[in-house]
């Protein structure tokens, strides 16, 4: 199987499609997720049930998925390449992202910045009631720096290590650390497992979409900027991962990111990020850009990879 024509053909489905709004798989699991939490937590937010959430999940849901999709390829090898390519579209979400991020640009050009706080607050965790135009925008190309690398690389990178079984991995173990990964009083504890579990997977991918965000403008000034931000900036972030992705993505850019934030009512020291200019709302479609440029990369290293192999077996 040509993994960079499997891998083209999904992004391309997902760019004219964008996600299936009815009977999207991630959708029923994350009900069965929200049943397996409500059952589990109680009176009790321990990290031990939250361990034993994410093994239920996984002995119970995904190991039998997998051993299902194993046997249905042994017995119809022809569907491998068809379902590979569907299993990679239903867990890419690049479509999605890039629309939320223009209709906050939209928002911006409308001079519409009630529109624009709404918009951003559908794609980040942080309070937007009270950003102004600048913060709006710092949200969003922040978002697209990271969510890039958890809504389109990561997959595909696991996707060509593992193939199907790897791909529905990532996303399910992803998708356990989108609703109970964050550091409030409910899941700080319970959701320990899910987050350093997506952690781990990610920590590969994050720094190879580091690596493409470097790469994106060669010879000039900002492959060596997000190089030194990515050096420099990438570890002082809580997240492992995160950290690097936007250190890279702000130096590509040449813009400044980070800074404090509000979350749920608390501002939060975040470490400033990239260097440059202060945002504007062009930066918005600059990070788009960077974005498809990293995929761009990604895609030809790929079909290197499996061209240099091909002739060297």
């Amino acid at each position: 199987m040509l993994f960079s024509i499997s891998t083209v053909i999904a992004l391309l489905i997902d760019r004219i499609l964008g996600e299936p709004t009815r009977f999207h798989p991630l959708v029923g699991f994350g009900r069965l997720a929200q049943g397996v939490e409500e059952a589990l937590i109680g009176d009790s937010v321990s990290r031990a049930r939250g361990i034993l959430a994410v093994l239920f999940l996984i002995v119970v849901v995904i190991a039998p998925l997998i051993v299902a999709l194993h046997y249905i390829l042994a017995w119809i090898p022809h569907l491998q390449w068809p379902l590979a390519i569907i299993a990679l579209y239903l867990t890419v979400g690049g479509r999605s992202l890039a629309q939320h991020a223009e209709q906050v640009g939209l928002a911006l050009a409308a001079n519409n910045l009630v529109e624009a706080r709404r918009r951003v607050a559908m794609i980040v965790s942080r309070d937007c009631e009270q950003l102004d135009e600048e913060g709006v925008v710092r949200a969003t190309v922040e978002s697209v720096l990271e969510n890039g690398s958890d809504a389109i690389f990561a997959p595909i990178f696991w996707f060509l290590i593992l193939g199907i079984p790897g791909v529905v991995l990532y996303r399910i173990v992803n998708t356990l650390d989108a609703m109970w990964g964050y550091r409030n009083e409910r899941y700080r504890y319970f959701g320990w497992a899910a987050a350093r579990l997506d952690d781990l997977l990610n920590w590969i991918p994050a720094r190879l979409t580091a690596l493409a965000y470097t790469l994106a403008y060669p010879f000039t000034g900002a492959s060596q900027t997000a190089w030194q931000c990515w050096r420099e900036q990438g570890h002082q972030m809580a997240s492992p991962n995160a950290g690097v992705v936007m250190a890279a993505g702000a130096g590509a850019l040449q813009v400044e990111l980070g800074g404090a934030a509000q979350y749920h009512g608390q501002w939060i020291d975040k470490p400033q990020l990239g260097l440059g200019a202060a945002v504007g709302s062009g930066d918005i479609s600059r990070s788009l850009m960077l974005l498809h440029r990293a995929i761009f990369i990604w895609i030809c290293v790929i079909a290197l990879i499996e061209f240099v192999s091909y002739y060297l077996a």
